[in-house]
């Protein structure tokens, strides 16, 4: 028995729609084995991964448009993953990451949800350096700045994986802790644009929610070891099948 509450729910970016099992609510709870424990979440952050946030909308949005082609992605902090979903639609390059115990689970359950194949994950804890991960072309991430360390923490992260000529791509509900970010992003060659968004139907203008794009345009020495570490993505498209109701 999984020990949690469950429900289904209907999502549309771009022109397509998504089935996504999600937690029921922010009062679930199960860490029979102590995983989550051990990896730090509280019972009280717990269930937050399973969550359709608004940010993560926001960036599953971007990503149904946003140019893929030749480039590998890694999405940080994914959750339920939805833009990892909508980059597998499109046939991208895509690698998703988390450090919760079933984010895992949710993603390859939604996957199969959608007649996809299985997004490639990797368990990834931003503070501990992984050489196995290799180097991205396109970096993102949904409300990843909601504590003051996590700026020092994810610019650390961007300079060992990011590629030469990378973009770093964060949608942010406007929590006022990108600041940081920015400022360490600007050190490894990064400039920073951003597009303002809504949050959610009531939310209207001036709109706190922020789509927050770093990009690298040139060379920054030291930055990357070896250029030859950036990959390629597929040209193919994988389409989910019709909903059932």
């Amino acid at each position: 028995m999984q020990g949690y509450v469950t429900r289904r729910i209907v999502l549309r970016f771009g022109d397509q729609d998504y089935r996504i099992r999600a937690l029921s609510d922010l009062q679930q709870f199960a860490d029979p084995d102590q995983h989550a424990e051990r990896a730090g979440i509280s019972s009280a952050q717990w269930a937050l991964f399973g969550q359709v946030w608004p940010a993560a909308r926001m960036l599953a949005e971007a990503m149904s448009r946003h140019a893929i082609a030749g480039k590998r992605i890694l999405e940080i902090g994914c959750g339920l993953g939805l833009a990892s979903l909508v980059l597998q639609c499109r046939g991208a390059d895509v690698v998703a990451s988390d450090y919760h115990p079933l984010a895992e689970v949710f993603l390859a359950y939604n996957c199969a949800l959608n007649e996809l194949p299985a997004v490639s994950y990797r368990e990834l804890q931003w503070s501990v350096p992984n050489e196995t991960l290799g180097r991205f072309d396109l970096i993102i991430g949904s409300d990843i700045l909601y504590e003051r360390d996590h700026s020092s923490l994810l610019a650390a992260l961007v300079s060992r994986h990011a590629s030469e000529l990378a973009e770093v791509l964060i949608s942010d509900p406007g929590r006022g802790n990108s600041g940081p970010l920015t400022r360490a992003l600007a050190a490894q060659g990064f400039d920073v644009s951003e597009q303002r968004g809504p949050m959610g139907t009531n939310d209207t203008p001036p709109f706190r929610g922020r789509l927050l794009s770093y990009r690298r345009s040139a060379r920054v020495p030291g930055s990357v070891a070896d250029a030859g570490q950036m990959a390629t993505g597929c040209e193919g498209t994988h389409r989910p099948g019709p909903l059932a109701g």
